[in-house]
């Protein structure tokens, strides 16, 4: 009997052991399997062959302030930009001209829809045992094939990028971690001059990392995640590089939440205790160049010197107020307390941001003397494990002051990171 006539149901059975880009093969050979394969009355086979991929069932999966994926399941779509965006990830010379946005959306769909990290209670302190706690296969995956030739540094060289493409990247990027290229001087040194020129903080950017329309500038947010992570990670231009794994890496972007989220008015995770990491360095010798971008030569000097220090912090909410444009997540005010030796306090909120981020807005001071402002964005889910990552600079905003990265991360235990 020739494959032809089997009956349609045992050619469904053959082919979702195929992987996808065979199936769409076979499809080419005759119109009987084009039909059988395209013009389907169900999706049974679309579907089956997603969920033969390493990814997660798009079913129960939830947006990063979680909220369910859209119904119905466009199996075939989905499955077909995936296969696609995995195809120029293999081999980045196929990348069609105009196609890029496409599949750095189709990784950032990936990325953001992924299954809720559930813990028993508000506190990231419990056993993960009594909650659902597993990875995202969606995170693992897209990490795995970022890392792939150097993906992401063959990308951020392309010529002629649309600004989409650019904040696409660099919000991929800050997710992903450090890349070959960002272990190199002059890499780093191009992120500090970024970070540290006053330029990229003014009024119309409320200070920190965000777009005069209130939306989060992920190109500044990457060079802030690259500049902190220098500090985290013993990573050297001239060693062999390998991808490391630490809190600010896309395993650590999947949303958590308690298992009484619903009733929880503390959404963003607040109340707790905190870890606060900051650099900085000699501002003076930065002075005198706000119009103009930095000179990348004064972070490659083996003179200049970039402090990290942190510092522990317990937070308690004191209220919420209500926001008509975000109705289900009123905006958190809170109070810190800094842990010894500091005897500093903070005050803040918390809101969504235009394009449904987690903004943090922060001031701190001496015996209630608030002098330093802080403004961050909560980088992956809700209450995600990588914590917050954004800028600090003084209450007054004057051409001439002092300005930083830091890094704000939930404590789950009592050990502290290792410096470096």
């Amino acid at each position: 009997m020739h494959i032809v006539n089997l009956p349609p149901e045992l050619v469904e059975e053959i082919l979702v052991i195929c992987d996808p880009v065979d199936v769409a093969q076979v499809a080419q050979t005759c119109t009987t399997f084009r039909s059988l394969i395209y013009q389907s009355k169900d999706s049974n086979l679309w579907r089956t062959l997603y969920l033969s991929q390493p990814l997660d069932d798009p079913r129960k999966c939830v947006s990063q302030d979680g909220q369910p994926k859209p119904q119905p399941i466009m199996w075939r779509t989905e499955l077909q930009r995936f296969v696609r965006a995995r195809t120029v990830m293999d081999n980045p010379a196929l990348l069609r001209k105009g196609e890029l946005e496409e599949i750095l959306q189709t990784l950032m769909a990936l990325v953001c829809y992924v299954p809720a990290w559930i813990t028993p209670s508000n506190s990231v302190d419990d056993d993960d045992e009594k909650g659902i706690s597993e990875v995202s296969d969606n995170l693992m995956l897209v990490a795995a094939l970022l890392g792939h030739d150097g993906f992401l540094d063959t990308l951020e060289v392309l010529p002629n990028q649309t600004f989409a493409e650019k904040m696409l990247l660099a919000r991929l990027h800050c997710y992903y971690g450090l890349t070959k290229n960002d272990v190199t001087n002059a890499a780093h040194a191009k992120s500090r001059a970024y970070v540290y020129n006053m330029r990229h903080y003014r009024p119309e950017s409320d200070y920190g990392p965000f777009m005069p329309n209130g939306t989060v500038n992920w190109v500044h947010m990457q060079a802030i995640h690259h500049v902190v992570s220098m500090h985290v990670v013993d990573l050297r231009e001239n060693q062999d590089f390998m991808f490391a794994i630490f809190p600010m890496t896309l395993p650590f972007t999947q949303i958590v939440l308690p298992e009484n989220a619903d009733a929880e008015e503390d959404w963003a995770g607040v109340n707790g205790k905190w870890q606060v990491a900051f650099c900085f360095c000699d501002h003076r010798e930065l002075m005198g160049t706000l119009q103009e971008d930095l000179d990348e030569t004064l972070f490659q000097n083996p003179d200049f010197r970039e402090v990290f220090r942190w510092l522990d912090v317990r937070l308690s909410v004191t209220k919420t107020e209500y926001d008509p444009k975000h109705p289900t997540k009123p905006i958190i005010h809170f109070f810190g307390e800094m842990q010894e030796p500091s005897s500093s306090t903070m005050t803040g909120k918390v809101k969504m941001t235009p394009d449904n981020q987690v903004q943090w807005h922060f001031v701190s001071g001496d015996s209630g003397n608030a002098i330093w402002s802080s403004e961050g964005i909560q980088v992956g889910g809700l209450r995600s494990f990588f914590g917050i990552l954004g800028s600090w600079t003084t209450v007054f905003h004057e051409d001439d002051d002092p300005v930083g990265p830091f890094w704000m991360r939930r404590l789950r235990d009592e050990k502290k990171p290792v410096q470096h």
